[in-house]
């Protein structure tokens, strides 16, 4: 079986690479990894204390959780994809997109997140379960008007076996 050639010499000798060149390369790689863990865990812990601190829902940390989604997204975009070396008009073309999209993603979120048919547009998670044990029971209210109850003949059976 012949071996696949090209007219393009080895990546090894194409790049340059040497030993030092390689220990950088993995040096930054474990920062990178380092730095997104260290965030990642941060927001676990700041996610975690939320509910019992009353932050659960506030501006601020939603701000707080975008912003260091979003750092985490640039990290990956510089380091990962090699963006970071690129020339800045290539850079631009790429992220302008993105932002733009991301920017009108995050004000779709913000705006319409918590969006439930209230004339005034808004609600909360307290609000949504009393409307919704009030549906459930005017449902089941009107499900039993002017007929017998489902269970009644059973239950009227059940207490005459006991008598």
């Amino acid at each position: 079986m012949s071996e696949f050639h090209d007219d393009y010499p080895a990546y090894e000798l194409m790049a340059h690479h040497s030993e030092e060149d390689g220990k950088k390369a993995r040096r930054t790689l474990w920062n990178v990894f380092w730095i997104m863990l260290a965030i990642t865990v941060f927001e676990l812990i700041i996610g975690s204390m939320a509910p019992s601190h009353g932050w659960s829902g506030t501006t601020w940390l939603k701000v707080l959780f975008i912003g260091l989604t979003i750092a985490k997204a640039a990290a990956i975009v510089m380091w990962f994809m090699h963006l970071g070396h690129e020339v800045k008009f290539f850079k631009y073309i790429i992220l302008i997109p993105y932002a733009i999209f991301i920017s009108y993603t995050i004000f779709i979120v913000l705006t319409e997140g918590t969006y439930s048919g209230d004339k005034q547009n808004k609600t909360t998670v307290e609000s949504m379960f009393v409307n919704q044990k009030k549906n459930l029971e005017a449902i089941h209210s009107s499900s039993h008007e002017g007929g017998e109850h489902h269970g009644g003949a059973a239950e009227e059976h059940h207490e005459e076996a006991h008598h």
